[in-house]
């Protein structure tokens, strides 16, 4: 009965992953921490939390503000009741975008704060939960437009402070896995893929529910050994050699 925290479940794969969890068993899902930075949950995740037979939680996280994160940690400290977090998803970051590319670029630092800083406040300040968890796993929701090498393709973008932002937690993500790595954790980084959300606009590949049942896929059946320090790609069955530049294979993403 493993324990899931996810930051960012207002909305967007958030709330899809929220809604996918408490469709399991209670045998595998025993309790989601479901965070957003408003004080009440909206009125999306409300539904979720009311249909939800008590499993899932709502915790206020702004995962900018010190004071709220450990606010955050001691809500779920004292609703664990003595056991560890299982599994930390850190889902909330932004897309700001930039008309006239890197030149024009004024939304960097915000960016950073949100993408990269406040994941790595988050991480840090749940580690002694996760370390009382069964399974230890943090997965960072990062982006093919991440990737260093595949960057050529994504010059179009009009993102770059995504796509910088993202290939930093890409190598945070990193950072991690190796320091924890004698602990046994699993800690990666995972693209959820071109998804229908606010923030991926009603033309991207794949609604937020089929981004959410590929990412759990993932989480779920990640471990230590095969899992620790990787960057991948989801898999959805009919995109593995789809034209263009988006292929769902659940592949390694090069760094």
């Amino acid at each position: 009965m493993a324990s899931y925290l996810i930051t960012g479940s207002s909305r967007g794969l958030g709330l899809a992953l929220v809604s996918r969890l408490i469709a399991l068993p209670a045998s595998q899902v025993a309790t989601v921490f479901a965070t957003s930075r408003q004080d009440q949950p909206s009125a999306n995740l409300k539904e979720i939390i009311d249909r939800s037979a008590g499993r899932v939680a709502h915790v206020q996280l702004n995962t900018t503000d010190q004071l709220s994160i450990k606010s955050a940690v001691q809500q779920v400290e004292r609703q664990l009741q003595g056991r560890g977090l299982d599994v930390l998803i850190n889902n909330a970051g932004v897309q700001p975008m930039t008309q006239g590319g890197v030149e024009t670029m004024d939304n960097l630092t915000d960016a950073f704060s949100i993408n990269v800083n406040a994941t790595h406040e988050v991480c840090r300040a749940f580690l002694p939960l996760l370390r009382k968890g069964q399974r230890k796993v943090i997965s960072n929701i990062s982006t093919a437009l991440g990737s260093i090498a595949m960057a050529t393709p994504y010059l179009a973008r009009t993102s770059p402070a995504y796509n910088i932002t993202k290939a930093a937690l890409n190598m945070l993500t990193k950072q991690y896995a190796l320091n924890l790595e004698k602990e046994e954790f699993t800690v990666f980084c995972l693209s959820p893929g071109w998804l229908q959300t606010d923030m991926g606009g009603s033309g991207a590949d794949l609604s937020s529910e089929e981004g959410a049942v590929a990412v759990l896929d993932l989480i779920q059946n990640a471990n230590h050994r095969e899992t620790n320090g990787r960057f991948l790609n989801i898999h959805v069955p009919g995109w593995e050699h789809a034209k263009g530049f988006n292929r769902y294979d659940g592949k390694e993403i090069p760094w």
